[in-house]
């Protein structure tokens, strides 16, 4: 299947130059057709600095770029013409099979929203987080796009990630966790304790409820949990994380022996790198769209914006979407598995 993704190349903190650079990664590495979006002669000019001949990469004019600082709803409402709106129209008017951006998450999840639509029987659509774990990577969801939610958009939750997980990661029978403040089933406040009452129910491989501290040690491969508690958790491990590096810098540097012990450990310090690095899982999905769309951080380094590419390829080639659609209306159907809000609320 040949397949199209169209780069917001004016989203992120360093636009156009790494979404560009990115987009040339891509087309070589991964043969897939790009299609930058963008200020024409802002994106021509990158696109010069970069060995691009023969590559499949065209470039669509669009004249206006979200900041990363607007209002998502005003932006939508003002802009007509910016570079994620229109990467959007490519993907609902079957131009491209996905879209790519590092820009303001709030914009590009309205813009999508409200362009391509969300999959029916999804109420509301998640930012799936893919995490390194002592097992493998696992799925976090919602991580920021839901702040208060329902028992249902818990549930829907589960099962988006349940599909990503095994659809997209390749686990076979994944382990949903969900978040609360203990692992027993009363733990929790009145949502997620509805929501476990739920998921027992349901056709999933649930395995409960699960800690903060099992985010990382493998217990679950799919994490649910709300966007409010989602975004503060991920922020705060993104920032141990550059802590950790801070102070390992700060100590190698006081003496002789601790730079010559960290020259002979370089390589297991730079795989450990790796495994924590985002750039190498590209960016986080938004999951329950009518589209496949990857947000990636505003720092995204021109790698990170391909293996964003790489992620929208698996995404469009495993049909998650049409997965999650069948998967949410057969248990929206299912009589013993509420997920309306209305027959959630009619069984109590």
């Amino acid at each position: 299947m040949d397949v199209s993704v169209a780069i917001d190349a004016m989203g992120g903190d360093f636009a156009p130059a790494h979404p560009v650079a990115g987009a040339v990664q891509a087309a070589r590495e991964l043969g897939v057709r790009i299609l930058l979006v963008g200020r024409r002669e802002e994106v021509a000019a990158e696109l010069a600095k970069q060995h691009h001949a023969g590559l499949p990469i065209e470039i669509v004019h669009a004249s206006e770029a979200v900041e990363m600082h607007e209002s998502p709803v005003t932006a939508f409402r003002r802009k007509k013409d910016s570079s994620i709106r229109v990467a959007a129209q490519l993907v609902r008017d079957g131009v491209a099979h996905g879209v790519v951006s590092a820009g303001n998450t709030g914009a590009v999840m309205t813009t999508v929203k409200m362009i391509c639509g969300v999959l029916e029987g999804v109420e509301r659509p998640a930012l799936c987080a893919v995490v390194p774990n002592l097992r493998g990577p696992s799925v976090w969801l919602d991580v920021g796009a839901n702040i208060d939610c329902r028992p249902e958009h818990l549930v829907q939750f589960a099962v988006m990630g349940h599909l990503y997980s095994r659809e997209v990661l390749g686990i076979p029978t994944p382990r949903v966790g969900l978040m609360s403040i203990g692992e027993e089933d009363s733990k929790g406040n009145e949502v997620t304790r509805e929501a476990f009452r739920v998921l027992k129910e349901a056709p999933l491989n649930f395995i409960g409820n699960v800690e903060g501290r099992d985010i990382f040690n493998g217990k679950a491969d799919v994490i649910v949990c709300d966007g409010f508690i989602g975004n503060v958790s991920l922020k705060a491990v993104e920032s141990a994380t550059e802590a950790i590096f801070h102070f390992m810098r700060e100590e190698i540097s006081k003496s002789f022996m601790a730079k010559l012990g960290y020259l002979l450990a370089k390589p297991a310090f730079r795989s450990f790198r790796k495994k924590v690095d985002y750039a190498e899982y590209g960016g986080v999905p938004l999951l329950g769209l009518r589209a496949a769309a990857i947000v990636c951080h505003g720092g995204s380094s021109p790698r990170a914006i391909k293996n964003a590419v790489r992620v929208n390829l698996e995404f469009v080639r495993n049909r998650v979407n049409d997965r999650i659609r069948d998967e949410i209306l057969k248990l929206t159907a299912e009589p013993r598995v509420p997920l309306s809000g209305d027959t959630a609320r009619a069984g109590e």
